[in-house]
Formats: C-alpha cells, sequence, structure tokens
C-alpha cells in the first residue's frame, strides 16, 4: 500500500490517503479515523491490515482523481528524522571526508520537512552552496532496541524518497551538521510512504536525481556501505527507535559540489528523486 496526506481543498488539513498512481481514497473513507500516518503507525499492525482488507474491497467509483489535490509531506509528526552521512564510497569520496569509524549520523529538525510538488526557499544572504542529494528514507514501524540484522527489517514499516538538501559552505564551516540540512523546507519527503510487503529487498533500488533534467545522480541502494539492516541494528544499540521514525540512509555519488564547475541549486531549479518502487518526488526552489 502506498500512503499520502493530500490537501485536497485549498483552506482544508491534509488527510491521510491510499494513492494510487492518479487516484486516492481517503481512509476515514475506509472506516478508520486516523488522521496522520504517524497515528496509524503507532496504533500497530491491525489496523494496518484492517485498511489492506477494506481497500481489496474497493470497486473504481470508489476512488477519486488525484487532480489539482496538493501533497503534504507523507511523514508528519515523527518522533525524529535521523539521517546518515557517508554511506555511498562515492559520495564520501567526492566530499573528501573519512567514512570509516561507523554510520556518520544526524538530527533533521521537523521544520525542514517538504512535500511532493513543494517549493524549497533559498536565501543567497544565508547560503550560495545549496547541493542536493537523493536518498532513501525508511519509516520505523514499531519499538526497536537491540535488534540485529537478520531482525532489522521486521521493524520497517515502510520506505519513502528523500531530498536530503545542504547548505555545503556551511556544512564545511560548522561542526555540527543539522544545522545546514533543517533550513525550512530542505527535506522533502514523498510522494509517498510505501509499506514494506511491497520493497522486498531494499538494497536492490534503483535511485536517480535530476536537476532541471540533467540526470546528476544514477545508482542503486546496491552500493550502500550498511544496508537498511545494519543501520537499523547498529543505531538500536541502546537506544530505542520509536515507531514512525524516519531514517534517510546517505546520498550516492554525483553531489553538484563535485561536478566541474559545481552545480549548486539556485531559484527557479526543478529537482527531482526517483526510486524504484517508490516514485518520483519533486521540488521547485524559491527565492526565500
Amino acid at each position: 500500500m502506498r500512503f499520502a496526506h493530500l490537501k485536497t481543498q485549498p483552506e482544508s488539513a491534509p488527510e491521510l490517503v491510499l494513492l494510487d498512481d492518479d487516484r486516492y481514497v481517503a481512509v476515514q473513507h475506509l472506516g478508520e479515523t486516523f488522521a496522520t500516518l504517524q497515528s496509524l503507525i503507532e496504533a500497530g499492525g491491525e489496523p494496518l491490515q484492517r485498511i489492506r482488507e477494506a481497500a481489496a474491497k474497493l470497486s473504481a467509483d470508489d476512488w477519486s482523481a488525484v487532480g489539482d489535490a496538493q501533497h503534504a509531506p507523507p511523514v508528519v509528526g515523527a518522533p525524529i528524522v535521523l539521517a546518515v552521512g557517508l554511506n555511498y564510497d562515492e559520495h564520501a569520496s567526492e566530499l573528501s571526508l573519512d567514512n570509516d569509524s561507523g554510520p556518520v549520523l544526524f538530527s533533521l529538525f521537523p521544520n525542514s520537512l517538504g512535500a511532493h510538488g513543494g517549493a524549497v526557499p533559498l536565501s543567497s544572504e544565508v547560503s550560495v552552496e545549496i547541493d542536493y542529494e537523493g536518498e532513501l528514507g525508511v519509516v520505523i514501524g514499531k519499538p526497536a532496541k537491540n535488534v540485529s540484522v537478520d531482525e532489522a527489517l521486521d521493524y520497517v514499516f515502510g520506505y519513502t524518497a528523500i531530498n536530503d538538501i545542504t547548505a555545503r559552505d556551511i556544512q564545511f564551516r560548522e561542526p555540527q551538521w543539522s544545522r545546514c540540512k533543517s533550513f525550512d523546507g530542505f527535506t522533502p519527503v514523498g510522494p509517498v510512504v510505501v509499506t514494506a510487503d511491497e520493497i522486498p529487498d531494499p538494497q536492490a533500488l534503483r535511485l536517480t536525481t535530476d536537476v532541471d533534467g540533467l540526470r546528476v545522480q544514477d545508482s542503486s541502494t546496491t552500493y550502500m556501505i550498511r544496508s537498511v539492516a545494519q543501520l537499523i541494528a547498529s543505531i538500536s544499540q541502546e537506544l530505542t527507535l520509536l515507531p514512525g521514525t524516519v531514517i534517510s540512509t546517505g546520498s550516492p555519488g554525483g553531489a553538484g559540489r563535485s561536478r566541474k564547475p559545481p552545480l549548486y541549486l539556485k531559484p527557479g531549479t526543478e529537482v527531482t528523486v526517483t526510486i524504484e518502487g517508490i516514485g518520483a518526488l519533486t521540488s521547485t526552489c524559491v527565492e526565500g
């Protein structure tokens, strides 16, 4: 199943929906009262199974066309958004950074979350080196502590696409990475969260990033240094990953900083991150 939050009217609050290509059905239409994906995840597996069974009985008339509906971030109210740095050798090499000591982990502020089709505000007064990073996002489905690699994927609710936008000049000027990646709108997510049963192997997904139609990243999650299962197992040691936690698993090579000349984002630039089995996440940069 593919979950999203859609605003079906300009003034309406986003509602939790099942998305199927260009059509949707509200979860509340399926007899459930969950307003957000986070509340559904926190409720455990039984409601998810009820939704699956109810969706299987829908007729074509029960679905509505997406039309002009606007996406909101598919993850809202997550306990934390964690990001993993330097999880592909090529990306670590192009930034001349060491990735031998273990997962590079940092948090992203909730104000940074953006939606498919949304705007990313850029302020040239703060940074002139704004870079893209297409990444696979993982959403935790139940409390995970001290889990093994073998059982780690059992704790995954689903997967999404993330663009981990980064102010490179600030990243290399400050000793932490959270601020340079947490400006308003710097973490577009979506367009959907796909449940884990539809992604049998998260290490076999093609990932591409296009900037104004130019293919700048073309790789596969096969090349992660630490797999999704290894990341969950490592992070969960003596630390409980709560339901709804989002983990952005790192970017492959092809960052704008490494290109000659560098390719940085600017107002008017459109970026699309596409992940096999999940879909295409598009954002447009605007003057901040």
